[in-house]
């Protein structure tokens, strides 16, 4: 458990954060490996996590009829994957597949919302790193969507 919390208090998205609210992480953690090519989520699935990225690498993506997968953002080591653990209906809005072999640690996103429903100021916290996270991920898919758009009507 102790390298698990050495782990969590040097990872990118939670550095600073109070020795207790890394504790309260770590109580909800595990680790967790995926291969190359292996779905870490779909798009409305339940969302019951969210990873810390230790190593690897992780495309993020959306399914489209007309263009197949379309690539949002890709993710490594030190980055966050999954915020819709944490916002209802608790559904993937995005596909997670791994590129390459990936290490993770995985923290249970329902026990995690729990606990900030007890503490606020760590609930707060949370809020604060993930909202960040959201609009990262809505700022990709926004660019992604530009992209089509302009490509779409550089063909008309």
């Amino acid at each position: 458990m102790e390298n698990l919390k050495a782990i969590i208090v040097n990872h990118d998205f939670l550095k600073g954060l109070k020795s207790s609210f890394v504790d309260k992480i770590a109580d909800c953690a595990s680790t967790v490996d995926f291969s190359a090519g292996k779905h870490i989520f779909q798009l409305h699935e339940k969302a019951e996590n969210f990873y810390l990225l230790i190593k690897g690498r992780v495309a993020v993506g959306l399914d489209s009829v007309e263009k197949g997968s379309l690539l949002v953002e890709t993710l490594d080591a030190g980055d966050v994957l999954g915020w819709s653990w944490l916002v209802p209906p608790h559904q993937w809005r995005f596909n997670a597949v791994a590129i390459s072999a990936t290490q993770a640690i995985v923290v249970n996103g329902e026990k995690l919302r729990d606990l900030c429903e007890k503490d606020f100021e760590f609930g707060y916290e949370i809020m604060k790193r993930f909202s960040n996270v959201i609009a990262e991920r809505l700022e990709m898919a926004n660019l992604q969507i530009l992209d089509l758009y302009t490509l779409k009507k550089s063909q008309s």
